[in-house]
């Protein structure tokens, strides 16, 4: 029995970290209370287990009277004299006993209770030395797939990643070293579970902050930041210190810095650019290369609508409307794109503007003539008062328009 129990204090140590004072207090406490359950059904036992050989003692606890009458909790004054000298009655002794005596069925249940308080250490291990790592990059080795769920051996515990936490298109075999997300600890009824992911934006935050010492400092800070995982990011960034162009520091020398997070996202795209509190200027940053050709604001409904060129649309929306989507997340509004249209030039309204300004005509004067055919200032050649009568003018507005004509040519 003392080696059995010592081999289980060493494992446990050794292999799963739990400490041996923990491990002999849990199965002192399966053992008592399984042997309670059996033939020592009402007795109080003190037992003790040696964390150096594993060796097991037991004392049954004995109330010093002067008249029994419970032999399993009570010994009298004269023979309590002989475990110990000097027993009064009141003390309590201890009467050591035969760990045999304990049963072969308390046994038995001790050891299942001391399995099951194990798996307990275990779960209360592995919350322990995860709780802390939440938010972080963890590095892992894939060990299967079970339906959508891929699960990942951390080291001290198994983890698993959902299939909504996986980034479409992204396929890893059994064996296959991966870095995820510790997104949450979630605890269940089988114990602490750990879950991981690959698809939230905050994976792809953490890893600018890993391998942008400015970021990582404070001197760059990600004010904003939107994510379709497997296609593209984008993210928008200040500077605290003037010297320090924030996009210069999160590209690297060459694009080192953007291309080893690209390459640890395997290929997708990232969008680096300068933050701005005005919506407007925020969104000609995060549209490009497409060029608003005009911009209009809903302030109280957060609403922009902008119009693009016919070829700058397709690249404004973005393969299934994606790009949009991060462009209005990054800004924060809501956005709507249109196709800009130039309207054509209108000839009758450029004629009437142009006798207006010519003659100083009123406008529904400058309607009537245009109506008549004369639709420019060298149309009113050989043009009489009685021509205009005829056209439908009184003669007082044939006058007028004639001295108008005839002075601007003065």
């Amino acid at each position: 029995m003392s080696s059995e129990i010592l081999s289980v204090l060493e494992y446990m140590e050794k292999e799963k970290g739990i400490p041996r004072a923990d491990m002999i207090s849990a199965i002192v406490n399966a053992i008592k209370t399984a042997a309670l359950k059996g033939i020592n059904s009402g007795q109080e036992l003190k037992i003790e287990i040696n964390p150096k050989n594993g060796q097991l003692h037991a004392w049954s606890l004995l109330k010093v009277v002067d008249s029994i009458s419970d032999p399993k909790t009570q010994i009298h004054v004269e023979k309590a004299q002989v475990f110990k000298s000097g027993a009064v009655i009141g003390d309590v002794i201890e009467k050591e006993i035969d760990p045999a005596y304990l049963g072969r069925i308390a046994a038995q249940t001790a050891r299942q209770a001391i399995m099951q308080r194990l798996r307990q250490f275990e779960k209360e291990r592995i919350y322990d030395d995860f709780k802390d790592s939440v938010g972080d990059i963890v590095s892992g080795t894939v060990r299967r797939r079970e339906r959508n769920d891929l699960f990942v051996d951390l080291g001290k515990a198994e983890a698993v990643m959902p299939g909504k936490e996986q980034v479409p298109g992204e396929e890893y075999s059994p064996g296959e070293r991966i870095r995820c997300l510790l997104m949450e600890i979630e605890n269940s009824t089988r114990g602490p579970e750990i879950i991981l992911s690959r698809s939230n934006p905050k994976f792809v935050r953490r890893l600018f902050e890993l391998e942008v010492t400015e970021i990582a400092d404070g001197t760059v800070k990600i004010e904003a930041f939107a994510r379709e995982p497997g296609y593209r990011t984008k993210i928008a960034v200040t500077s605290s210190d003037p010297k320090v162009d924030p996009v210069g520091a999160c590209v690297g020398a060459r694009g080192a810095r953007v291309k080893s997070i690209v390459r640890e996202l395997n290929g997708e795209k990232i969008d680096i650019i300068p933050y701005h509190a005005d919506p407007k200027a925020m969104l000609i940053e995060a549209i490009k290369p497409a060029v608003p050709r005009e911009i209009f604001l809903d302030e109280k409904n957060k609403r922009i609508l902008i119009r693009v060129a016919n070829e700058d649309l397709a690249i404004a929306i973005g393969r299934k409307g994606q790009n949009a989507r991060l462009t209005s997340r990054l800004v924060g509004w809501r956005l709507d794109i249109e196709e800009f249209k130039t309207e054509a030039a209108d000839p009758r309204a450029q004629a009437i503007a142009l006798l207006v300004a010519t003659f100083g005509f009123e406008k529904p004067v400058a309607e009537r003539l245009v109506a008549q055919g004369i639709n420019s200032p060298a149309a009113f050649e050989g043009v009489e008062a009685k021509d205009l009568v005829d056209a439908g003018f009184t003669e007082e507005e044939a006058q007028g328009i004639i001295a108008k004509v005839t002075g601007a040519h003065a």
